[in-house]
């Protein structure tokens, strides 16, 4: 029993040591965490991700985590007898959708999150696209309704936050200066955000390993793509579906400033700390060049 405390205690030593590097790498620094998929939907991820973010904190990184909530906000639109409707993965959303919208994310999604955080030993403040204008759009395109195209990032908010010690949980919905609220993908707010605060990282979570060679092959992980390579690979065929949009974020992020771009399974535990506390990572990581 004595051996195995000892080998356990040694493999905690270890792994602290390769941390370390890192640690001094990233402190002081930003880092931005897209957060959605199923790691949002398993309490359990949930508690895990918001304990990792809160060590993240801890230790003197800047996280700023910005979510988005899509089955929840399905969830309450039918409940109101509502039909969730997409056209090119966005969901259409008139005005009464879009109040839903506001009121799923920047209420009961947001405020779970924060209380989650708090409950870690952090310390957390929720904020939306709205507050302090801190997302600015107009319409992306009339066939969708309040789906907002971002024309402006007012990023002091988050600043102020920031320099407070807490961590600012953001809610994608925004607004124009006529009072109107738009759904804002959260994938392409995250990059924006991001690039405003100039972020050592952006965590990109998913529901799968990352970039894949092969689409049908777990094992054919890209674990490192320069930005310029992107569009060769989405010629190829091997950036497709769904990841296009994804990566035309993760492109659009390293332009805005972000240093590196990391796609990862949010539904492997601990995944945050994994990827940038150790060598090999296990995402797929972009990079400019």
């Amino acid at each position: 029993m004595e051996e195995q405390i000892s080998a356990t205690n040694a493999m905690r030593a270890e792994m602290l040591t390769q941390a370390l590097p890192y640690l001094q790498k990233y402190r002081g620094k930003v880092i931005a965490i897209k957060y959605g998929g199923n790691a949002m939907q398993s309490e359990e991820l949930k508690r895990l991700v918001m304990g990792d973010a809160v060590l993240l904190s801890m230790v003197g990184i800047k996280v700023v985590i910005i979510h988005g909530g899509g089955p929840e906000i399905t969830d309450m639109l039918k409940r109101v007898g509502k039909k969730s409707e997409f056209v090119d993965g966005l969901r259409v959303t008139d005005k009464e959708s879009a109040g839903i919208v506001q009121m799923v994310l920047a209420g009961k999604v947001n405020k779970d999150l924060v209380n989650i955080l708090q409950n870690c030993g952090g310390k957390a403040i929720g904020l939306s696209g709205i507050d302090g204008h801190l997302l600015e759009a107009t319409v992306k395109d009339e066939r969708l309704g309040y789906v907002g195209e971002i024309t402006q990032v007012n990023i002091d908010i988050v600043n102020d936050v920031l320099e407070k010690g807490y961590i600012p949980v953001i809610s994608t919905v925004g607004c124009d200066r006529e009072g109107n609220v738009y759904n804002i993908n959260a994938d392409t707010a995250a990059a924006r955000i991001a690039g405003m605060l100039q972020a050592e990282s952006l965590i990109m979570m998913t529901d799968i390993r990352g970039v894949l060679e092969r689409q049908d092959d777990p094992d054919s992980l890209i674990r490192k793509i320069y930005v310029s390579d992107a569009r060769h690979l989405m010629n190829q065929g091997i950036i497709t579906g769904g990841m296009i949009p994804k990566v035309e974020c993760c492109i659009e992020a390293i332009r805005r400033g972000v240093k590196k771009v990391f796609v990862i399974d949010g539904r492997v535990p601990h995944c945050t700390l994994l990827e940038i506390f150790t060598d090999e990572g296990m995402g797929t990581m972009f990079v400019g060049g």
